[in-house]
């Protein structure tokens, strides 16, 4: 994306997802029509892919996290772990690494003894061994997308 116009929308998108046209127009220094004809064509790409609210996990009962590391029982199984996971809703991300496990996992839920559980339906469910850690503090996380050509 070369339009700096665009990677400034972007950014502040990012930052705050809830700004409306006037606040953006602002930032950018255009008119709020020509902001929302960009931000039209941004979302119509798929450059802008949604918007969601970002929930307290404690206050909705999820207050504990862990990363779950899932690597096939058996090599030569199917690689199909995410499809054979996706409705398990406590899994938050599936990401697909490089090292000795297959994928990575993070995971919210309500206590250890609800950990426990899910590692049961994760094995079960994908036919796979887990390594867990439990995460004790965040310092943050769903910082923002600076645009490449943003600032770093």
């Amino acid at each position: 994306m070369d339009d700096s116009v665009d990677l400034r929308l972007l950014q502040e998108v990012s930052l705050d997802g809830r700004a409306t046209l006037a606040q953006l127009s602002e930032k950018v220094g255009l008119s709020v029509s020509a902001v929302q004809a960009r931000m039209r064509r941004l979302e119509a790409s798929g450059v802008i892919a949604g918007y969601r609210a970002l929930l307290d996990p404690e206050a909705v009962g999820k207050p504990l996290a862990a990363f779950v590391e899932i690597t096939p029982l058996d090599p030569a199984q199917p690689d199909d772990a995410p499809e054979r996971l996706a409705h398990l809703t406590a899994i938050e991300a599936c990401h697909s690494i490089a090292g000795d496990a297959s994928y990575m996992l993070f995971v919210r839920v309500a206590s250890p003894r609800a950990l426990e559980a899910l590692l049961r339906d994760i094995r079960q469910a994908a036919s796979v061994n887990t390594r867990s850690t439990v995460v004790l503090q965040t310092f943050f996380e769903h910082r923002p997308i600076v645009p490449a050509g943003g600032q770093d």
